[in-house]
């Protein structure tokens, strides 16, 4: 079973970074411990422009940079800053359609890394939930077989299946300013 005490993830440091050349931000957001990075002029992204992404082609995703940084951010526990990359990508594929529903069940786990760090079981399991139905959606549609743009559908899938079955296992409630929380997202092709 996948859970952060007692887990058996892939080494973080032996996975390549996708984007290289972005540099991570000095914290991750979470609600009530850190400024907003956007709103609040202590914020760590504040008066900067948020740039949009291309769309992401699922057979040829290596082009798509905001794609590549938001698995960067998850793998290194900036679930929130993830979560915004790929927002913008989904936003790119005009939020409909097999690969939209795909980032959007990625989105939903950052989402749950973000509900990890603040705290909330609860909200861990529900984007988890939401997660799992369109991932499996995608592995349902999907001509391309075990992976999608990279990523091991069924790997995504047992992350989503832990996270439902004990979100507490995630919790995590200290004041760092970055923790891994979640496994992270092994990337082939």
């Amino acid at each position: 079973m996948l859970s952060a005490e007692s887990h058996n993830w892939p080494d973080r440091s032996k996975l390549p970074r996708l984007a290289p050349e972005m540099q991570f931000p000095p914290y991750s957001y979470v609600t009530g411990r850190f400024p907003h990075p956007l709103r609040d002029a202590e914020g760590h992204a504040y008066g900067k422009p948020v740039v949009g992404a291309a769309p992401l082609d699922p057979a040829d995703w290596r082009p798509c940079d905001a794609y590549c940084q938001a698995i960067d951010l998850f793998n290194h526990g900036f679930y929130w800053e993830a979560h915004e990359a790929w927002e913008q990508v989904w936003i790119a594929l005009g939020r409909t359609g097999e690969t939209a529903n795909f980032v959007k069940g990625v989105i939903k786990l950052a989402a749950a890394g973000v509900k990890a760090r603040e705290g909330r079981a609860n909200g861990v399991q529900r984007h988890a939930q939401r997660a799992e139905q369109l991932i499996r959606l995608t592995a349902g549609l999907s001509k391309a077989g075990e992976q999608y743009a990279g990523l091991e559908l069924q790997e995504l899938i047992r992350i989503s299946q832990a996270l439902i079955r004990a979100p507490e296992e995630f919790v995590d409630r200290s004041d760092d300013p970055v923790k891994i929380v979640l496994p992270p997202l092994v990337c082939h092709g």
